[in-house]
């Protein structure tokens, strides 16, 4: 379609019958995002508020439906990307937000780390070295506050602020650790996400949420007995990054019932589902 048709095909929204709208609705949804920029021009133009709420609703389920198709998409190429899997998380609620944006913060907060790690650092060594940029120079925290606040999920606001949850605390902290090549890797801890440094026998237990502290099994086998749960593989185990980011997924949706939005619950909930190969768990706060 011509710039003019689909700028004439878009005037139609505005039509008194029922029917051309919903044929007009149907032929913006076949069109796909592209025709996003033609709604938002026509949102501008526009000072029909009835029409400039249908025309923001059409572009959410346009980009709602993208998100769909690139998670999936993420997922069967092997969802080795843990950082794009977030950014496709923040693209939920920012759709504009540029992932090259993302990987200029992160590659500052890599290079900063990497002038304090020396040849030969003992494992706790490393992690203290990173502690001590993220946490005393950038100064990252637990954001405890508005724990259950939707931004705590958002990697680019985290990344702003310096205040997150500790699923998205930990991704930046992995991250930032597997590019300076330490082998750190998430663990799904009930109610707390962490972080395990695993090589060559040796292994320990980093909470990235309490400022990096260092933990060992017997800390995490006292934790799972204060919960009267069973100690099992998947709470001492690294996770895959397909885990993190249904993890992400959750957090958002129990976050978006504790802000009373139930909409934006559901609709995190399915992106869930479309990358769960099993039904939705019943866990709810896995922060």
């Amino acid at each position: 379609m011509t710039k003019g048709e689909i700028k004439a095909l878009i005037s139609l929204l505005d039509d008194s019958d029922f029917e051309v709208v919903s044929h007009v609705e149907k032929q913006i949804a076949y069109l796909g995002e592209g025709i996003i920029p033609f709604l938002e021009e026509e949102w501008e133009e526009t000072l029909n508020s009835s029409l400039q709420k249908k025309i923001e609703d059409l572009i959410h389920n346009l980009q709602f439906e993208a998100l769909q198709k690139r998670l999936l998409e993420w997922r069967d190429a092997g969802a080795e990307n843990l950082l794009e899997g977030m950014f496709l998380v923040n693209s939920y609620l920012y759709p504009d937000v540029d992932f090259a944006s993302i990987g200029k913060t992160m590659d500052q907060l890599y290079f900063d780390a990497w002038t304090q790690m020396k040849d030969d650092m003992h494992p706790y060594d490393q992690v203290k070295a990173l502690n001590n940029v993220l946490f005393r120079e950038k100064r990252f925290s637990a954001n405890t506050k508005n724990f259950h606040s939707p931004a705590n999920s958002m990697l680019h606001l985290v990344l702003e602020s310096k205040r997150g949850n500790p699923l998205t605390l930990c991704v930046i902290y992995m991250t930032l650790a597997q590019r300076l090549n330490m082998p750190v890797y998430g663990v799904n801890l009930p109610n707390l996400f962490i972080l395990t440094y695993k090589m060559n026998g040796l292994q320990f237990y980093i909470n990235v949420y309490n400022k990096g502290l260092i933990l060992s099994k017997a800390d995490i086998d006292s934790y799972i007995l204060q919960l009267n749960l069973n100690p099992v593989d998947i709470f001492y185990e690294p996770c895959s990054n397909l885990d993190i980011i249904k993890r992400a997924l959750r957090n958002l949706a129990f976050s978006f019932e504790k802000m009373d939005d139930p909409e934006k619950a559901t609709e995190v909930t399915k992106l869930l589902e479309i990358i769960s190969d099993e039904e939705q768990p019943n866990q709810r706060e896995t922060l």
